[in-house]
């Protein structure tokens, strides 16, 4: 399985340099592992986390696809589906769909999660809370202070 899923890793990196989505970058962490991914996800026009600039680890295991990857962000965040330790709560990446995993596709699992949380399936219990609570109040300016720290590290 692992000449397989390596195979289909770069030809789905090869996809996304070719046919960029907005908002969304990946490359590899090591040019000799394809398991290993580092992204950049911007944030959306119009949410909370627009203009931010949120790096993540993308990792793949080598039954790929057979299990999802694991993402982390490595950018301070404050969301409700991010673990504080930034690790992405799995439901966001494995949610039944036209394509199994939402591999594929990545500006349909990975970007949402700025503009669209699952408060049902929480990886930050306090971040769902105010979120549910006051997402104009306590939530916005903590979403705001993570965005200002991203693009402080973004330009750094």
């Amino acid at each position: 399985m692992t000449e397989q899923s390596s195979l289909l890793l770069r030809k789905q990196l090869a996809e996304l340099n070719k046919n960029p989505v907005e908002g969304f970058s990946a490359g590899l962490v090591d040019d000799d592992d394809i398991y290993q991914w580092e992204v950049v996800v911007i944030g959306p026009q119009d949410t909370l986390f627009e203009g931010g600039f949120f790096k993540a680890t993308l990792t793949f295991p080598r039954d790929y696809p057979l299990r999802p990857p694991k993402l982390k962000f490595v950018t301070e965040i404050w969301h409700p589906n991010v673990a504080k330790n930034g690790d992405v709560c799995i439901s966001i990446l494995h949610e039944p769909g036209e394509d199994k995993y939402g591999y594929e596709k990545p500006e349909e699992r990975w970007l949402p999660i700025h503009s669209n949380p699952n408060g049902d399936s929480a990886a930050n219990v306090d971040a769902a809370k105010e979120w549910r609570d006051d997402p104009k109040g306590i939530f916005k300016k903590k979403v705001a202070r993570c965005v200002r720290r991203s693009q402080d590290m973004a330009y750094d």
